[in-house]
């Protein structure tokens, strides 16, 4: 129903932000790591949200970007990660690391989340794995999925990326530890997969 929510930040409570628009304060449920994000208040915020309709319910949940929202789309069509679920899991971890976790299977990363137990992240893990892509927008800024206007070179630098995760997984590395440390190389366009691979294991040694 809604693609996103612009305002002004009126409050901030656990859980949850109030955005005033237009004189109407909406209430989103978001997860920790976005209440950690929030400006002070008064400033104002764009939310991505997803609106979801029970019999009893009516709750918009919302994301720093569109990368986190259809990541969070994907994860609640699993059987037994409600909206709740997936927001914890956003809480949580990274939507790269979640990704890299899915494309591994990485159980005990996903599991580690509070309210997703073992087999939730077995399940998780077997209805998504070829429903996720490495190739999409690591960053907490990323704002939209891969389109076709990306620049050849911003291609050719998540596909570097993707190789330095994976070489850092056969090495014996876990994906979630891979993809953090490629994430805080801050690789640019100008590196190559060996170069990335090189700089990341400087912050797994």
């Amino acid at each position: 129903m809604f693609g996103y929510i612009k305002g002004m930040l009126a409050e901030i409570d656990e859980g949850s932000v109030t955005v005033d628009v237009n004189g109407i304060g909406i209430q989103i449920l978001v997860g920790a790591g976005l209440i950690g994000r929030m400006p002070a208040m008064g400033s104002e915020v764009k939310i991505y949200t997803y609106t979801y309709v029970k019999e009893d319910a009516f709750s918009l949940f919302g994301f720093g970007s569109k990368e986190e929202l259809e990541l969070f789309k994907k994860l609640i069509t699993v059987s037994g990660i409600g909206p709740k679920g997936g927001l914890a899991l956003l809480s949580t971890l990274e939507p790269s690391e979640i990704r890299f976790a899915i494309y591994s299977a990485d159980i005990k990363t996903i599991s580690r989340v509070p309210g997703i137990g073992k087999k939730t992240a077995e399940r998780l893990i077997l209805e998504l794995k070829d429903k996720i892509s490495l190739d999409m927008p690591s960053g907490s800024e990323g704002v939209s999925l891969l389109a076709g206007n990306e620049t050849a070179a911003a291609q050719d630098l998540m596909n570097n990326q993707k190789d330095a995760v994976e070489a850092l997984v056969a090495l014996g590395y876990s994906a979630t530890e891979a993809a953090r440390a490629v994430r805080e190389c801050a690789p640019d366009e100008s590196m190559s997969a060996d170069e990335i691979l090189k700089k990341s294991l400087r912050f797994l040694l």
